[in-house]
């Protein structure tokens, strides 16, 4: 038996750390260069990366508030970007929790419920999955364009069709939340058709409580997708006070002028949603895996 020595645990422990160091700061080195140009003087991408004299204009224009320079202009606001947050944030939250109620019902059905062709059915759904919604964005404005002349709540420029279009992706966490619902062990279906339940009470009072961990995870997912989707929010959504963050941002760089410190300002607060979002699931998700571990 090999015991080594203080000083090689000692060595080995600082190269792992100053490891995971430099692995950190070539991740987060994009993101800091990105904090730098939102508080840079002007409107350039390039530069040194500390400011040299910083400035809060292209915060104070994100957050929708005037900007007075040392030289007495007033700036004004180009785009409502706190506008776009929101309905980031609506569209994403409201979508994000319709695919983790269809995906975890759905989910449950092909795990538990005897259904005549369900392999097949799963096997569409793995199938629909492998091709992007980017080769239907076509076909998707043709149908919500059509649809909006007799529901205009479902036409083009209306959340309801985006958040309707988003509900689709459920295939991926149907699988995923099938897989978990598989793991469980049938004893606990047995036991609580025995007690006299029924199958919704089984799923209710049984599964829900144990699939916390990985509904959390689904959630998250869905959210950060529908967030940051740009293609088809920006096929669908035309008019300014109805875009979202994903797409609202594009107008800060167009052919005739490139506001990049605005930019970069507008970039950062659509982080801000996600990183909120990720914290309360991560609350719920600790919390699910921590019931698990007492119930079993």
């Amino acid at each position: 038996m090999i015991v080594e020595r203080p000083r090689d645990l000692l060595i080995k422990k600082i190269l792992a750390h100053g490891f995971l160091l430099i692995f950190l700061a070539l991740i987060l080195f994009p993101f800091l260069v990105v904090v730098s140009i939102s508080f840079r003087e002007g409107n350039f991408a390039v530069g040194s990366f500390w400011p040299e004299n910083p400035t809060l204009e292209h915060w104070y224009l994100a957050f929708g508030l005037d900007y007075t320079r040392a030289d007495g202009t007033v700036v004004a606001p180009p785009y409502p970007v706190l506008r776009w947050m929101w309905n980031s944030i609506k569209i994403g939250l409201i979508a994000s929790f319709g695919i983790l109620v269809i995906a975890t019902i759905s989910a449950y059905a092909f795990s538990r419920i005897k259904i005549r062709g369900k392999a097949e059915l799963l096997d569409g759904l793995f199938l629909i999955q492998m091709f992007p919604t980017t080769l239907a964005l076509v076909a998707l404005y043709a149908i919500f364009d059509a649809l909006g002349e007799v529901v205009p709540m479902l036409g083009l420029d209306r959340h309801t069709s985006l958040i309707m279009i988003y509900l689709s992706m459920i295939t991926l966490h149907v699988w995923t939340i099938k897989g978990y619902f598989d793991s469980i062990d049938t004893a606990l279906d047995k036991a609580a058709e025995i007690d006299g339940a029924t199958p919704w009470q089984t799923f209710r009072y049984v599964f829900l409580p144990l699939a916390v961990p990985i509904m959390a995870v689904v959630f998250v997912l869905a959210f950060i997708f529908v967030i940051n989707d740009y293609p088809v929010a920006s096929v669908l959504i035309r008019s300014q006070d109805q875009m979202t963050l994903a797409v609202g941002s594009r107008l800060y760089l167009n052919e005739f002028r490139y506001l990049w410190g605005d930019f970069a300002a507008a970039a950062i607060l659509s982080g801000l949603p996600i990183t909120v979002v990720f914290l309360v699931a991560q609350r719920f998700l600790v919390r699910g895996l921590s019931d698990g571990a007492v119930k079993g």
